[in-house]
């Protein structure tokens, strides 16, 4: 299952947005930040076109994808050396494929700043050092083995290459920079994915304001910079005006969103954020009896969706029938209409798979 992790300092309104996210009524007072288990929702991803396919063909069952969203215990300083929860919330992120990093933005007087004052980057960097912190632990355990190994001359090709690699980490570790920024290649990605390094998950920082912060924000000049300077995406969110909203009826959701200037609910944005920050593709598989959409990692090919959907199919893969979901419904939703303007393809099994293709998989086993 591919899981989230929402990360941050304690009160800077994790648990709000997971909120707005989820829709799962987590708690969201104050001392709630004392919690060690963390909060999980199974979302549903926000998709038109899977609506408009069960609108279509009426299926007797419909299962849009879904990412996993798990919102983790405050992060402290220190606690990559154990302090507050520390421990815990390690154990937790290092479950999660991604991580949404949420910065306090918002002022509220109700709710104390830890740092006691409002700060982003400086916010951003706590978390971030803490993170790094926790993969240089992990790194020193594992150098420590393979050099004792070496000393003794028991070690083995693959365990050198592994040992120069991890030192190449280290080093960028303790210059402060977070492993996503090495430039890895598939092999040395897959020969550390035991690890789950924290800073190797690719992160999106989620800026938490309130909804008198509508325009230009002094304090995210400095972070905004640096996030332009290190390639990482960030979302605004109105984190505790948009969980309200979220219970209101949508004609008058509509009416407070346009005074905010929101195109989109924020879960709806943050939902699609963070499923480019997975760098995931969606498929559909379309028929009266079920309409799905299936999640595929971007850039894996028609063998790979097969196999999403059921092992046997991949095992017995002949081709597959591939349709573009603009083009069906430009042929007014009709697979003749649709092999009769050419637009109906079967591909073989080094087809690269399009975010929205409808797929038939033709297979023998």
């Amino acid at each position: 299952m591919l899981k989230c992790g929402i990360v941050g300092l304690p009160l800077s309104g994790k648990s709000t947005v997971f909120n707005v996210i989820t829709r799962a009524g987590a708690e969201v007072k104050p001392y709630a930040g004392g919690k060690t288990e963390p909060n999980r929702a199974l979302v549903s991803v926000p998709d038109k076109r899977f609506d408009k396919l069960v609108e279509i063909f009426k299926p007797r069952s419909e299962k849009p994808a879904d990412v996993e969203f798990v919102d983790l215990a405050g992060l402290s300083r220190d606690a990559g050396k154990g302090a507050g929860l520390g421990n815990s919330f390690l154990s937790f992120v290092s479950e999660s494929e991604a991580l949404l990093h949420v910065i306090r933005v918002f002022k509220n007087s109700s709710v104390p700043h830890p740092e006691n004052s409002i700060d982003p980057l400086r916010d951003w960097h706590i978390v971030e050092a803490e993170l790094i912190y926790r993969d240089l632990g992990v790194i020193t355990n594992r150098l420590t083995k393979l050099e004792e190994k070496k000393s003794k001359k028991k070690i083995t090709p693959q365990e050198n290459s592994e040992l120069e690699l991890i030192k190449e980490l280290e080093t960028q570790l303790l210059n402060e920079r977070p492993l996503r920024e090495l430039n890895l290649t598939d092999e040395q990605k897959r020969m550390l994915s035991g690890f789950a390094f924290l800073t190797l998950k690719p992160e999106l920082v989620v800026l938490n304001l309130d909804d008198s912060q509508t325009g230009e924000i002094p304090e995210l000049k400095d972070l905004e910079k640096e996030m332009a300077e290190k390639n990482l995406k960030s979302v605004k969110v109105y984190g505790a005006t948009e969980m309200e909203l979220e219970q209101l009826e949508p004609a008058d959701r509509e009416v407070f969103m346009k005074d905010l200037s929101i195109t989109e609910p924020g879960r709806d944005r943050l939902i699609h954020e963070a499923y480019k920050l997975l760098g995931l593709i969606s498929f559909f598989t379309s028929g009266t009896d079920e309409v799905r959409a299936w999640t595929l990692r971007e850039g894996s090919n028609a063998v790979d969706a097969a196999g999403t959907i059921h092992s046997d199919l991949a095992r017995g893969f002949i081709r597959a029938q591939v349709v573009a979901y603009d083009d069906f419904i430009a042929n007014n939703a009709s697979i003749a209409q649709c092999r009769e303007k050419g637009v109906l393809r079967l591909e073989g099994k080094e087809y690269i798979v399009k975010d929205g293709d409808m797929i038939e998989i033709r297979f023998n086993v």
